[in-house]
């Protein structure tokens, strides 16, 4: 490789902010800083793929933790069969499932901030990628191109010199032997002709090779000029060009790295307002009183035990007699001490009956009326489907070619034995549902003939004298003490202070019905309230 110190390299200040200064920097033929020029955008395409890997790696994260967030979320998420409990009720459980629901919804947000991270950064950035890598590969086959067409000239005009250098020598010595024979005396006229031929000779071969070696000497300072001046000056400012189009794109991408997840924000603060909320909405008054609501036995309260003085010599059957009909549990102190009372004690698992038996009169009454609604609800969607179906077998017989009648007589039997036994189911639950009703009923008498259950007859009383007539005008009033949202059926709401009138006094479970200016009528705790009935 030659080196040509001539060679001007006075366009250093109009290339100064480019990758053209390199070559200024030496006047020898830049290939140190050809090789300056590939290894900085090789690696300027490897910062590219070191970030597009980064970001993969950061969605694999986002991945892992909204799987892990989702599997969390259906873990205690509650099933379909346990939203039937009594606790799902309270607002403390349904609070704390709104939690879960919201920290599933924050998943999708990982996720999705996992999804716009691969499809906006890394599948973009590679593919950009794959074309700055054909690009540059491109540029640069077309610099080393020019520069081996560049060292190829050079070559012949390096050969041409030397063969010009070579015969020039050759014809001074044919010159010089030509001249000597020439001054020889001793020389024939032959001998001096042939010399003089023999250095005409070689200067004419040597004046070719002078003119070939000014011809290859001019074509490579040419080529050398549009080497410099032109073909590198352009193939460095694309990779200039490329280079800083891969800077902006993969500042692009620093950008969208922050971008994706402030685009989701919005929505990640809504689930977190959400899961504040659920924690405003817990409300521990209303809690106890479904608690309360749930779990209202019914019971009347005992009465006050009788003393019995045995100083005095009481009749030990008459004071027996006086505690023949107990009225509570502490009746049984006097016949077993050593048991506790029923309120504290810890009490076997009740056997469950079919007709809700097991339970005490107000958890029955309660669950009695549900079970109808569920029979009712149930009756109502067989009695649906056969009518669907005897409009399918309608529609069948009048357009024999949509289907046979016949195949449909399978599913109307079976619809109608479905209809028959659940309106047995209903009948029979209501005569336990107005059987259980009159028994806890004020006005309710026991027959003779029936037993009534133990609980009953330790628990219940009943005042024969009351009269249980439907009074339309109001008996008095009340004052709301508390607030009462009045959330199941049958009841109203009210607000402490709220003043009601009274049109039903409290029969002894707990409720007494008011009813508003407005005309609207419901049932209230009647704990909650002060009442002052007319006199």
């Amino acid at each position: 490789m030659g080196t040509y110190k001539d060679f001007d390299c006075g366009f250093e200040c109009i290339c100064s902010a480019s990758f053209l200064f390199l070559i200024c920097l030496s006047c020898s033929f830049p290939q140190d800083q050809y090789d300056i020029i590939e290894k900085h955008t090789q690696s300027g395409l490897e910062l590219v793929e070191k970030y597009v890997k980064f970001v993969k790696e950061r969605t694999e994260i986002e991945q892992n933790y909204a799987k892990q967030l989702r599997n969390l979320s259906k873990k205690y998420n509650l099933k379909r069969s346990s939203k039937d409990e009594p606790e799902c009720r309270l607002s403390s459980y349904q609070s704390f499932l709104d939690i879960v629901n919201e920290m599933n919804d924050y998943a999708g947000q990982r996720e999705l901030i996992a999804e716009n991270l691969m499809m906006n950064i890394c599948i973009d950035l590679t593919k950009y990628l794959q074309e700055l890598k054909q690009e540059r590969k491109t540029y640069l086959m077309e610099a080393k191109k020019a520069q081996q067409s560049l060292e190829s000239t050079y070559k012949q005009l390096d050969n041409s010199k030397k063969r010009f250098e070579r015969e020039w020598r050759e014809a001074e010595r044919a010159a010089q032997y030509a001249e000597k024979t020439d001054q020889d005396i001793n020389a024939t006229k032959a001998d001096v002709e042939k010399a003089k031929q023999q250095a005409h000779m070689r200067a004419h071969v040597a004046e070719e090779c002078k003119n070939d070696y000014a011809a290859q000497l001019q074509k490579y300072n040419k080529e050398q000029n549009q080497f410099y001046f032109t073909d590198m000056p352009l193939i460095f400012n694309k990779l200039q060009d490329l280079d800083e189009r891969r800077v902006q794109k993969l500042a692009q991408g620093y950008i969208l790295f922050s971008d994706t997840e402030k685009h989701v924000m919005p929505i990640i603060g809504k689930c977190l307002e959400g899961i504040t909320k659920a924690g405003t909405n817990v409300n521990e008054k209303n809690d106890s009183m479904v608690v309360i609501e749930q779990n209202k036995s019914g019971f009347e309260r005992p009465g006050d035990l009788e003393f019995e003085d045995y100083s005095q010599g009481i009749n030990r059957a008459s004071s027996d007699s006086s505690l023949g009909t107990p009225k509570g549990p502490m009746d049984l102190l006097g016949k077993n001490k050593s048991k506790n009372f029923w309120l504290f004690s810890k009490k076997s698992k009740p056997t469950v009956t079919e007709d809700f038996g097991h339970l005490p009169p107000e958890q029955r009454r309660k669950r009695l009326q549900q079970k109808l609604e569920e029979i009712c609800k149930e009756l109502q969607k067989e009695v649906d489907q056969s009518e669907a179906l005897g409009k399918m077998k309608d529609v069948y017989e009048k357009n024999p070619q949509m289907g046979d009648p016949a195949s449909l007589a399978s599913q109307i039997n079976q619809t109608s034995q479905n209809i028959e036994r659940l309106r047995a189911e209903l009948n029979k639950y209501e005569v336990i549902l107005t059987s259980v009703c009159f028994l806890s009923s004020p006005d309710g008498a026991h027959s003779d003939e029936s037993t009534p259950d133990a609980s009953q007859a330790i628990y219940a009383e009943f005042d024969d004298d009351f009269e249980d007539e439907e009074v339309t005008a109001p008996i008095g009033k009340c004052t709301a003490m508390y607030n009462f949202p009045g959330a199941s059926e049958g009841t109203i709401s009210m607000q402490e202070g709220e003043v009601l009138a009274v049109v039903e006094e409290d029969k002894g479970d707990g409720w007494t019905r008011v009813r508003r200016n407005n005309g609207d009528e419901g049932y209230i705790p009647t704990s909650y309230v002060t009442i002052n009935l007319n006199k």
